[in-house]
């Protein structure tokens, strides 16, 4: 099996006439500079440039630096000729998507710990205009350092000393600034991203010159990414996904069909962002609240709300449970029915239903495996982020008992009963199978079990404002049909509950 470079492609990608010739990437320019070589840059952002590019629309390449040790990755991406395979995979408007992308948008991968003067050549070079990062949550947070390091040790600070050495480069000429667009997944991440770059600057005692044109030259958008990329497949994906493609790629990198990339900016950072005209899935907006909160509330809402009765009820996967009517029924209905008009902010109906839909299909997407027992990591703290404000919207928008969040609760408050406690945790049991509580609130959650019965139990936790920052047991009906439900479930079964749940909504309507 030969392996994926460009000498490769010379031989057999004849056909192909949407793949650049090497003599055609070689004059594109290195107009991004990206930290970050994970799964999820290279499955969405290096992909849509890529795509751009394809359609003479971007025409620039991306220069990536690695930050972290280890050198398998780089070595990689050098007998690749920095060239990767995207396997795309999943439903879309319920049909069967497989495609294959050779991407060739990276044009070269430096280590930051080893070619550190390289990357601030880059930042010298007229033709860059972009900065990219995912470095994980972690990555953008404050920490003492010297830009003056070869290299600084946080992202923050390498992202100053690049901004520092371009300045130097041209003399604080405002035209030079870059659009900074950070990945990584958390809220404001632009907004935080520039603070700490501000705070850095005078903890380093840079010019207030500099400190001006870093503000005003340069653009710090917030964004948002979402698309599933999962990380290196087993070895049996991988095998059958070569001897398909005819070719053998260290860095093949599998992803859903659903992209979306939404960046906050103004008409300049649209202009400088031209790939966004590639493909309908990057939204530059100057304002993505919008695009957030349906993310939060209906993938990852729905999520939370569904993976407590997921494991309850035996299904080990979200796609197992979507190929199951009932808790297909379940999971649609929640999140049509209930999450969208519980979303707390104006929005068009049509949208989110539309976004819904999207939703489901990436739910029920074959290829990918969401493990139930995953998602439920954390639970407490999910559901307080991602569904009390929905729940509340709900009865201030429509009123009346949201019957599906109720359920859904019902089964976080069971799913938190713990059976016993080793050096792992506390553990819980669902069908005869023994289950691990990852939950800071596993403790107090077995002693409320351990204390009090069932009915009880339910208005403590619904009643704590330490939990949910509100006294649930004050909206009306929702404590009793908590209540109702987890008796149920308690004495006749979590599946057979939800059976009878869809049975008496469907008799009513």
């Amino acid at each position: 099996m030969e392996q994926l470079s460009l000498p490769y492609l010379k031989l057999h990608a004849d056909g192909d006439t949407s793949f650049p010739a090497s003599e055609q990437l070689a004059r594109l320019p290195e107009r991004v500079l990206q930290f970050g070589t994970g799964v999820l840059l290279r499955g969405l952002p290096d992909y849509l440039i890529d795509k751009a590019n394809r359609q003479g629309i971007f025409n620039g390449r991306i220069v990536v630096v690695k930050s972290t040790d280890g050198g398998g990755e780089l070595a990689a991406f050098n007998r690749q000729d920095n060239l990767y395979t995207v396997c795309i995979r999943g439903l879309e408007e319920g049909e069967t998507i497989e495609q294959n992308v050779i991407c060739s948008a990276i044009s070269r991968v430096l280590s930051a710990k080893e070619q550190w003067q390289d990357i601030l050549q880059v930042a010298t070079s007229p033709d860059l205009q972009i900065v990219i990062s995912n470095t994980t949550e972690v990555g953008i947070q404050l920490q003492q350092d010297d830009i003056r390091q070869a290299p600084p040790k946080s992202y923050p600070g390498k992202l100053l000393a690049v901004l520092y050495a371009r300045f130097k480069a041209f003399n604080g000429d405002k035209d030079r600034g870059l659009v900074i667009v950070p990945t990584e997944l958390i809220p404001d991440n632009g907004t935080k991203l520039e603070a700490i770059l501000l705070e850095l600057a005078h903890r380093n005692a840079l010019e207030a010159e500099f400190i001006d044109w870093l503000e005003s030259a340069n653009h710090c958008c917030n964004s948002l990414v979402d698309r599933i990329v999962p990380g290196r497949p087993d070895m049996a994906t991988r095998h059958a996904l070569v001897e398909q493609l005819g070719y053998d790629d260290e860095l093949l990198t599998i992803s859903e069909v659903y992209r979306l990339w939404a960046i906050e900016g103004d008409e300049h950072v649209q202009a400088i962002l031209s790939f966004s005209q590639a493909d309908e899935g990057v939204i530059i907006r100057p304002d993505i609240s919008l695009y957030r909160e349906l993310k939060l509330r209906l993938l990852n809402g729905t999520h939370t709300f569904s993976c407590g009765l997921g494991v309850l009820c035996g299904f080990e996967t979200v796609r197992e449970a979507l190929d199951n009517e009932l808790m297909a029924s379940y999971v649609q209905n929640l999140m049509l029915g209930e999450m969208v008009p519980g979303i707390p902010m104006a929005l068009d109906e049509k949208m989110a239903q539309r976004f819904g839909m999207q939703v489901i299909d990436r739910f029920r997407n074959p290829y990918i495996e969401h493990r139930w027992l995953s998602i439920t990591m954390q639970y407490s703290a999910k559901m307080q982020m991602r569904n009390v404000p929905t729940l509340l919207h709900f009865y201030r928008q429509v009123g009346g008992v949201p019957g599906y969040m109720a359920l859904g609760f019902a089964a976080y408050i069971l799913f938190m009963r713990a059976i016993r406690e080793n050096e792992s945790g506390w553990w819980g049991i669902a069908n005869g199978v023994p289950y691990l509580i990852q939950d800071e609130k596993a403790s107090y959650f077995a002693d409320l079990w351990s204390s009090y019965a069932p009915k009880q139990l339910v208005t403590i936790v619904l009643a704590s404002k330490s939990l949910w920052g509100f006294d649930l047991t004050q909206l009306p009906g929702f404590a009793n049909s908590v209540y109702g439900y987890l008796n149920e479930m308690l004495n006749g079964g979590v599946y057979e509950t939800v059976a009878q749940f869809l049975n008496k909504k469907e008799t009513v309507s």
